[in-house]
């Protein structure tokens, strides 16, 4: 029998679907996505429901998985992401240089900060290993990898001081905005897209919130309280969107991360807008779920396979980048490329449903 639908499966797969999108840019669809509208956009989610699965890779208080299983099961699903970014990255290099070579076009080799793979390529293999060297759009699996090794350390401290948690995450993300502290990239010289510090704090609140008890049982006993709060200052940050209204980052006082929106170090804008986001939208699931129940299991069935869905979205969105500058784009181009990468993944999800399926 296929497994039923969720919320947290939903949404995650709400979040691929966007993520395929939004990694194939220009394209007419991408107007669609929520981040048109908003100050924050899908991997604030995705983060967030990581961090809302280690919950249940934990176990529940009156049973907790045992520490030394548990230590092992999350450093051994850490080494799995990490050989998953590891294939779609040299996917990903081959299909560049495919490109290159069919469209005769030099600089393709340069896209997405992939040139020192080619001129320097001792020194590039050696940072991908390591992490240190990471292609654009191919960025979040690294940040993913770091919070699953720290992940140990986060379900303990909870386990032992669940008092302590929050502040020391929240320190954590303060003290790197104001000091502007990330990791450095190298061969090439500059930052992590995804500042670990910092995006911490968003995998820990998910951890946080998916429990019944501390701030996830606060914020559930007064959800109705902050949807109330959280409509007006999301109607206004759509329009502000939506009317391209932003601080000036060379006019923000200091420490400017504090009132500017930076991805990369996940700002005090980005994850309050997405927070006061995410309670509303909660309100949707029950509904959806009930008068759309199709597109509710179809979501679902992506979120269940996240990881799979992921890599090949990596790389198919990649792949329609390609064509898309080939093809000159269009409204009937991008419809095509973004029905038919959207159809392989529902199909590859739902061919690894049934792999996983008991007999």
């Amino acid at each position: 029998m296929p497994r039923s639908a969720n919320a947290v499966d939903f949404w995650r797969g709400f979040a691929l679907v966007e993520i395929f999108v939004n990694h194939i840019p220009g394209n007419v669809w991408e107007a669609l996505t929520h981040k048109t509208l908003s100050q924050s956009d899908s991997a604030e989610l995705f983060v967030f429901l990581a961090g809302w699965s280690l919950k249940h890779v934990v176990g529940p208080p009156e049973d907790p998985r045992p520490t030394a299983r548990l230590i092992l099961r999350l450093f051994l699903r850490a080494g799995k992401l990490y050989a998953a970014h590891m294939v779609i990255v040299m996917a990903a290099i081959a299909l560049l240089a495919i490109g290159s070579r069919v469209l005769d076009n030099p600089l393709m080799l340069e896209w997405f900060n992939a040139s020192a793979v080619f001129t320097a390529p001792v020194e590039a293999h050696i940072g991908l290993v390591l992490l240190t060297y990471q292609l654009g759009y191919f960025d979040i699996l690294p940040l993913y990898v770091v919070l699953l090794f720290a992940s140990p350390f986060i379900a303990l401290l909870h386990r032992h001081r669940p008092a302590l948690l929050l502040p020391i995450s929240a320190a954590i993300w303060f003290a790197a905005l104001v000091g502007e502290i990330t990791f450095a990239t190298w061969p090439t010289e500059g930052e992590w897209f995804f500042d670990p510090l910092c995006w911490q704090f968003d995998f820990v609140l998910g951890f946080l919130f998916a429990r019944s008890t501390g701030p996830g049982g606060l914020v559930r006993r007064h959800l109705a309280a902050i949807r109330w709060v959280a409509l007006p200052i999301v109607l206004f940050a759509g329009w502000a969107r939506w009317a391209g209204w932003e601080i000036d980052p060379t006019a923000a006082p200091e420490p400017h991360l504090l009132f500017v929106n930076d991805k990369s170090f996940l700002t005090p804008t980005r994850i309050g807008h997405f927070l006061l986001l995410a309670a509303l939208a909660s309100a949707l699931w029950e509904p959806l779920a009930r008068h759309l129940p199709v597109a509710a299991r179809a979501l679902s069935l992506l979120g269940r396979n996240s990881l799979l869905v992921f890599c090949i979205g990596s790389l198919l969105s990649l792949a329609a980048q390609i064509l898309r500058f080939a093809m000159r784009g269009g409204m009937v181009f991008d419809t095509l490329v973004v029905v038919c990468g959207l159809g392989i993944l529902f199909a590859a999800a739902a061919v690894a449903d049934w792999w996983e399926r008991p007999e």
